[in-house]
């Protein structure tokens, strides 16, 4: 599938990009997706919450009053949830909420995002661009001429650019990864994937493994 080269004025250079039918054009498999998309998430919880249970309070094991006679129910410790300050009964615990997937499996999920992106008319290859000094308004220049200023884009990179990259730092709907950085996630939390050339020849060598 040739796709047309833009410049960073969002120009045809007159030039074509080859993109991968074995990754921009396969059968997409939803369940593989979803596993993915799942395990990212999943891996965004620290998993450090964690309540005091009567335990671990702070407190006198005294009695607090007699066993029988005053009327009400028997209580032997302050630190019981029942009353104020007590522990938390079944309170969190810290846990681990990483989860394994197969690399093939990964592999699949992000070729079938990407494949669903390029149905959609999703996918723009820009040609190789940087900037001289990290400047936020230089990179709303390109999301103008590309027509994304106020749409969610993902721009995928060959090799780490720091410019490119802090320029964009303080834009929200904009984010700028590495091929190697790219997830099934952020494809699809995307409305336009702009891959600049650099970035296809890793991306294809990766999921083609």
């Amino acid at each position: 599938m040739k796709v047309a080269v833009l410049d960073i004025k969002g120009k045809d250079t007159g030039r074509k990009a080859e993109l991968s039918d074995s990754v921009f054009a396969i059968e997409p498999n939803n369940h593989a997706v979803y596993l993915d998309v799942k395990q990212y998430l999943a891996h965004q919880r620290q998993g450090t919450h964690k309540a005091k249970e009567r335990g671990e309070i702070a407190g006198s094991t005294r009695k607090i009053k007699k066993q029988k006679g005053t009327g009400t129910a028997r209580a032997g410790s302050i630190k019981s949830p029942i009353f104020r300050g007590g522990g938390r009964i079944f309170g969190p615990r810290p846990k681990d909420y990483t989860q394994k997937l197969n690399k093939n499996v990964k592999r699949l999920a992000r070729k079938s995002a990407l494949t669903i992106k390029s149905k959609e008319n999703a996918i723009v290859v820009l040609e190789d661009f940087s900037f001289d000094a990290p400047k936020t308004k230089d990179f709303i220049e390109v999301l103008k001429s590309l027509g994304l200023e106020n749409k969610k884009s993902l721009f995928v990179l060959g090799d780490s650019n720091n410019s490119v990259y802090l320029s964009s730092r303080n834009l929200e709907r904009s984010e700028v990864v590495t091929n190697s950085e790219l997830s099934t996630y952020k494809i699809l939390n995307a409305n336009n994937i702009v891959l600049l050339e650099g970035s296809l020849e890793g991306i294809e060598a990766t999921l083609n493994k």
